[in-house]
């Protein structure tokens, strides 16, 4: 055995300059460089020597030889991670798992999403866009109640002649638990609910407390806002603009109910209500939302908005042929949402108009959508037709 190893090992035990009182070992008197160590090791029963009463610190050892020292500091609690690691192999051979090093190495994961769209409107507002998003996905468990993730995303847009280099660190967050309360905080994407009111980027902090029924705040400011692969029309939410949103959410057997209120400081400061709610039954979910402003920003659209939804089944990543279709109305004024999810052309005042969609799932974890929204303005005669594509690819 090298001296370095021998000198780890036993620090790794805790040995200290103290002599043990007899020295097991013919050939490591006292005085010798390893005696102390060496002590250590055959008092913890990590080195027994062989039957002629010689430690044999000048022979060379097999990887076994070494692997079965390894193992036996292991269990006397020694920290031998990089021996752990080197050894591995022999290790499992021995039957002895590394649970800490394996652990660890499930501490960090990455992965990926590529999402190929192309999105047609016709009508009063026409145009095509063909676009590659590439996200990658960094997740780190910081320890048993906290985790850190982080994500990279690039878009190239086929229309254009630019490189479409730029790559974002567009997320980056933590999540945990501080006593009963569930927390989120840094740069984070926040979906509220059905998405109809706000699908934003945010950073911001978010506290929740409760399981079946859920009691939330979130305050944030907005960024990226003006960074959208699709611009779907006026949105309200601006760089740096404040929002506050109060929830509490409900889980009743087949029903997930939920109410919200949302607050924003910006150039046009909007509070906004909603109530919604799903229910399952059988392969079917029935979703609907109603939202209410406090007031008419934009004139004669209206204070109010709401939508509802039929799906039947559903793509699964993990579940090639699965599939699903779902069909859906909206009537919803600029006033009653912030910025909110959809693929759909829309209008400075609001929209209200229909919405069918497929989706299947080709192989496991290639998946394929299409949408089409036939939309109108709220207070004059435009219309606009969107057909919506997508097929992701998830690794």
């Amino acid at each position: 055995m090298k001296k370095s190893l021998v000198l780890a090992m036993a620090m790794a035990l805790g040995v200290t300059a103290s002599a043990y009182a007899a020295n097991p070992f013919s050939d490591v008197p006292a005085g010798h460089w390893a005696y102390d160590a060496v002590n250590k090791l055959a008092a913890e029963g990590v080195v027994d020597g062989y039957p002629d009463g010689t430690y044999g610190g000048d022979k060379l050892m097999t990887r076994y030889e070494m692997a079965q020292i390894v193992a036996k500091a292991m269990a006397k609690g020694a920290n031998v991670d990089k021996l752990a690691a080197e050894f591995a192999d022999e290790l499992d051979s021995l039957g002895v798992r590394v649970a800490n090093l394996e652990k660890k190495a499930d501490n960090v994961k990455v992965t990926g999403e590529i999402r190929y769209s192309y999105r047609d409107v016709d009508g009063d507002v026409n145009g095509n866009e063909s676009v590659l998003r590439s996200r990658l996905w960094v997740n780190g468990q910081i320890n048993e109640d906290w985790s850190y993730t982080g994500m990279f995303e690039n878009n190239q847009d086929f229309g254009n002649e630019t490189g479409d280099e730029k790559i974002d660190f567009a997320r980056a967050y933590v999540e945990g638990r501080v006593g009963g309360l569930d927390v989120v905080a840094g740069r984070y994407n926040e979906v509220t609910f059905s998405g109809n009111i706000l699908d934003a980027n945010l950073d911001m902090a978010k506290v929740s407390y409760g399981d079946k029924v859920k009691v939330s705040a979130l305050a944030g400011k907005a960024y990226d806002t003006a960074d959208n692969v699709f611009d779907n029309g006026s949105y309200t939410l601006k760089d740096d603009d404040r929002i506050y949103i109060g929830s509490i959410e409900a889980a009743l057997g087949d029903v997930d109910a939920y109410v919200a209120y949302f607050k924003t400081d910006s150039s046009l400061e909007k509070e906004i209500w909603n109530v919604g709610a799903s229910y399952g039954f059988g392969d079917f979910t029935l979703s609907a939302e109603y939202m209410r402003g406090d007031k008419e920003h934009y004139a004669n659209a209206g204070k109010d908005g709401w939508w509802a939804d039929l799906a039947w089944k559903g793509a699964e990543a993990d579940q090639p042929g699965s599939y699903g279709i779902h069909a859906g109305y909206y009537d919803q004024s600029v006033n009653a949402y912030i910025m909110p999810t959809t693929d759909a052309q829309y209008f400075d005042d609001g929209y209200k108009g229909w919405n069918v969609g497929v989706s299947y799932t080709f192989a496991k974890n290639i998946v394929g959508m299409v949408n089409y929204w036939d939309m109108e303005s709220q207070t004059t005669n435009e219309d606009a037709q969107t057909i919506f594509s997508e097929l992701y690819f998830m690794f």
